[in-house]
């Protein structure tokens, strides 16, 4: 028994057997392979310990050697030790000490300090930790990549949060810690590390990710508060936390996100990095003061969501090939039109993972960054330091660039240098906020850009929208009404049935799980450009292109619907004619 401290655990100096022993006892290993193992160890000249050898021959785990130590030293060997420990109390020790010592402070009670190690056996170790903390220690036993896992969690480095570990469940009753509402500066900051908090924080992250949301909500109403998830561009709502918690939550996340908690009267924007799964996921914040207090806004930059390939987005066959037509231009500028949350960005960043290769300089000016593509110059504008789309590309052009992408033409010094970019023998690709590909054309007339200049460099519009998938695990046949059938058939060919998601708890109850996108692609001839260059209107340009047959968003949209794909009733909610 160590005799320094008072514990309540039954911690033997010298364990109650052998471990080789022990180990047969328990019937974890046989005789024969302990002897395996033992003569293993002779041959490396006892260089590692008995355990060790076991694991590294793969007759035990890391965790079944270390329960059988832990046992018979008298210690308990405990597990998810990243759900219990207090964060407050793992920053009792210095980062170093707990690093090289692969030791995770758990919870202080009374001057006690619960301490998981990962050698047991180690008498000295206990005592470090009892002189660097100053307080009585009593150990627990967790294996090192528990306590590594836990320690990145807690400690992270770079501001990066890794936040795997440290989810569950949520109850009610785990945070009836915070009964009232805390108003003081000191306090939030307190109550907002706590354990409870902590963990509601991570498992809205977690879960937000798990579910392919694009956006987290939490929305604090008279004695409520709610938490909404947008999946597939809808909003559902997912959780009911304790109105109470609601100030705790958002100075959790403003503290993640290194904003200012004790400024609650103007809206604050701020990032927050984490590691889910060994993965980046980049966290856009937005706060908003209202009636009832802030609102808060997370977006979720999925990297692995992020890059798709151009085959798997919706085109049809035909588009497929004309738009990789367009892409392959040597210069001129390409556009992508379509309102926010329409799938813009996924397209260029398909686009350019296809065309990237070592031959080509290709260079991005972005807002914000949502995906990092290898090979490719990423820059991302900063708008407060004077570094607007306009000033970055003029730099870009200065970089012996191939290849451009501009996140957004929004003012006409930006669409005058793209122009000028794909005069001198640039390929540039850009995006608009207009409501369909024609009105991308007149949209950099109205700008300032010269319509000659524009139907000189203009190459190809791709306009997009997204819609939800049919469920494929509740998708069913149905005869539509005489509404809808009438609808669909002004664009497709006969049909007898069409098909919906019936709802079941994989899509949770919604009948759509994932989406894809509908099209129109807007491929200039020399009628087309002439018309342009001359200062045709928007209406004579749509005109121009309906008597050649061209094919409207809604269009490819009631194909997809025909194909069983997606419902009518989506088509309509995205598009217009």
């Amino acid at each position: 028994m160590i005799q320094s401290h008072e514990s309540n655990i039954n911690y033997q100096a010298t364990p109650s057997k052998p471990l080789g022993e022990a180990l047969v006892d328990n019937g974890l290993i046989t005789a024969e392979q302990l002897q395996e193992a033992l003569e293993y160890q002779q041959q490396k000249g006892h260089k590692k310990l008995l355990g060790e050898i076991l694991v590294e021959l793969n007759f035990l785990s890391e965790q079944q050697v270390l329960e059988v130590v832990a046992d018979g030293y008298g210690v308990p060997f405990v597990t998810h030790t990243a759900r219990i420990a207090d964060p407050r109390v793992v920053e009792q020790l210095p980062r170093e000490f707990l690093e090289e010592h692969r030791v995770l402070p758990l919870f202080l009670v009374r001057d006690v300090l619960t301490v998981a190690v990962s050698e047991p056996a180690n008498l000295f170790l206990i005592e470090e930790v009892e002189r660097e903390s100053g307080f009585t220690v009593q150990i627990v036993a967790a294996t090192g990549q528990e306590i590594e896992s836990s320690l990145r969690a807690y400690l992270p480095s770079a501001n990066v949060f890794v936040i795997d570990d440290i989810y569950e469940d949520v109850d009610d009753a785990d945070f009836s810690i915070i009964e009232n509402q805390v108003t003081e500066l000191a306090d939030l900051e307190e109550v907002a590390g706590r354990s409870p908090v902590v963990k509601l924080v991570n498992y809205l992250i977690y879960s937000a990710v798990q579910e392919g949301a694009s956006d987290i909500h939490l929305e604090p109403d008279d004695h409520h508060l709610r938490v909404r998830y947008r999946v597939d561009g809808r909003l559902y709502e997912t959780l009911n936390p304790p109105y109470q918690m609601h100030a705790a939550l958002t100075s959790r996340i403003k503290i993640m996100s290194n904003l200012d908690i004790s400024e609650r009267r103007i809206p604050q924007d701020g990032d927050i990095h984490v590691m889910l799964e060994g993965r980046p996921i980049d966290l856009r914040v937005s706060t908003m003061p209202g009636k009832f207090g802030e609102k808060t806004v997370v977006r979720i930059i999925d990297n692995r969501n992020a890059i798709v390939s151009l085959d798997k987005l919706g085109f049809s066959q035909d588009m497929l090939k004309n738009w990789k037509d367009i892409i392959s231009q040597p210069n001129g500028v390409v556009l992508v039109t379509g309102p926010t949350g329409s799938g813009k960005s996924t397209t260029l960043y398909s686009v350019l993972s296809m065309i990237n290769s070592e031959q080509h300089n290709l260079s991005t000016v972005e807002d914000p960054v949502e995906a990092n593509i290898p090979g490719v110059n990423q820059s991302q504008v900063n708008e407060r330091a004077g570094y607007d789309f306009a000033t970055a590309l003029r730099a870009l052009l200065r970089q012996d660039p191939d290849i451009l992408m501009v996140g957004e033409i929004r003012d006409a010094e930006t669409a005058s240098t793209a122009t000028q970019a794909a005069l001198t023998g640039h390929l540039v690709f850009s995006t608009l906020h207009t409501n369909d590909a024609p009105s991308a054309v007149t949209r950099l007339v109205n700008v300032g850009i010269e319509p000659y200049l524009v139907a000189a460099t203009i190459r190809g519009v791709l306009g997009q929208r997204l819609v939800r998938k049919i469920c494929p695990h509740c998708k069913e046949s149905y005869e539509p009404d005489a509404i809808t059938s009438e609808a669909v058939a002004e664009y497709v060919e006969p049909f007898d049935v069409l098909y919906r998601g019936k709802g079941c708890a994989r899509c949770r109850g919604t009948g759509f799980a994932g989406r894809i996108g509908i099209f129109e692609l807007l491929l200039p001839d020399e009628k087309f450009l002439t018309a342009v260059a001359e200062g045709a209107s928007l209406q004579e340009l749509r005109e121009y292109l309906k008597s050649g047959g061209w094919s409207t968003l809604r269009a490819d949209g009631m194909q997809k619907v025909r194909d069983g794909l997606t419902t009518a009733e989506e088509v309509f909610y995205v598009t217009v004619t």
